[in-house]
């Protein structure tokens, strides 16, 4: 059985979050790449979801990269909204992916909603660092950014023969006000993509002592408002986020653990493709990984599941990529809340 996410039980004073959607462009993917039994010819236009989290922080503040007061926080950053602004070869991979919808962007949403992204977010969180997550980061000028384990390594040296180095940009993040969430104690080889252990984040992955198979969490603001998930398989350093919104009321977001949310329900599954050379490969960089992964959310929509200390909760679990949620729930995008 796959790992399981344990949802802790509320404090007395428990502190909440708001969660608001934001469109930040949209691309075209080939389904038979992504999704199995489909039609190879298929292409379908998804978005690539980012979202705005609120946290009721007494003040804000930008003096420590680690102060944990940000109010205003930015999950992913979605597309460019200037392709040329993309290196040469991801602009050669971004050319199989039109037709591509590049505004609003996310900076553009956040502004229709009346926040301004240079001197009102705190923090961006990305999920991890593919073309279509990455976004515009200089225009969150004053924002503090965090990213996965091995992330920054990523940037410079690549992933893996089908991921290398010239697909990313080693500045694409703000170094200087970028860190690492650190290596996950129970995955050894995390620790060897560290690039500076001096520009980790003082969080401690935990699991919960009950449960060794559950999934490694780290509380984010430390007050069991707003949890990292380890999400390993699609890219090194992949992370979710699990917002606790109200009692028993949780909302997760999937980044790029799967593309359609089918294939977290069983209804399909990751698609396998020649990889040039007689073999197969998937989407992701760790295929196994990624299964497992999968399964784990899969459980959140398919099970019922209880915070620790007992009582059913709602769960509301999001891809960036879900087309047809997006359809669903354009009330729900910001200024307005999950």
């Amino acid at each position: 059985m796959e790992p399981r996410i344990v949802l802790p039980t509320a404090s007395p004073n428990q502190v909440y979050v708001s969660v608001s959607a934001l469109d930040a462009g949209h691309i075209t993917l080939p389904e038979h790449l992504f999704v199995t039994d489909t039609d190879p010819l298929n292409r379908v236009t998804v978005p690539s979801l980012s979202f705005l989290i609120q946290h009721p922080s007494p003040t804000r503040t930008t003096d420590s990269l680690d102060s944990g007061t940000h109010t205003n926080l930015v999950f992913d950053l979605g597309v460019k909204r200037d392709i040329s602004k993309y290196a040469p070869a991801q602009q050669t991979h971004i050319s199989q992916r039109h037709p591509l919808i590049l505004s609003p962007d996310c900076a553009d949403s956040l502004r229709a909603g009346g926040l301004d992204p240079a001197n009102e977010v705190d923090a961006v969180i990305l999920s991890h660092v593919h073309w279509d997550h990455v976004g515009t980061a200089s225009d969150f000028t004053k924002a503090q950014f965090f990213v996965g384990s091995g992330t920054m390594h990523i940037l410079h040296h690549g992933a893996g023969p089908y991921y290398p180095a010239e697909i990313f940009v080693g500045d694409e993040v703000p170094f200087e006000k970028t860190l690492e969430f650190p290596p996950v104690p129970s995955r050894p080889e995390d620790h060897t993509r560290a690039v500076d252990a001096t520009r980790q984040t003082k969080h401690k992955w935990v699991e919960a002592q009950e449960d060794s198979q559950s999934h490694a969490m780290l509380d984010f603001y430390g007050d069991g408002s707003l949890f990292v998930v380890d999400a390993p398989g699609h890219l090194y350093g992949h992370v979710n986020l699990l917002a606790r919104t109200g009692p028993k009321r949780w909302i997760y977001l999937g980044g790029d653990c799967c593309h359609d949310p089918r294939i977290l329900t069983g209804e399909k599954g990751i698609a396998l493709y020649d990889n040039g050379s007689g073999g197969l490969r998937s989407v992701h960089v760790d295929i196994t990984a990624a299964k497992k992964t999968v399964g784990t959310v899969g459980r959140l929509m398919t099970e019922q599941v209880t915070e620790i200390g007992g009582g059913t909760a709602n769960i509301e679990v999001i891809v960036a990529h879900d087309r047809e949620w997006r359809q669903k729930n354009l009330h729900r995008f910001w200024p307005s809340y999950l």
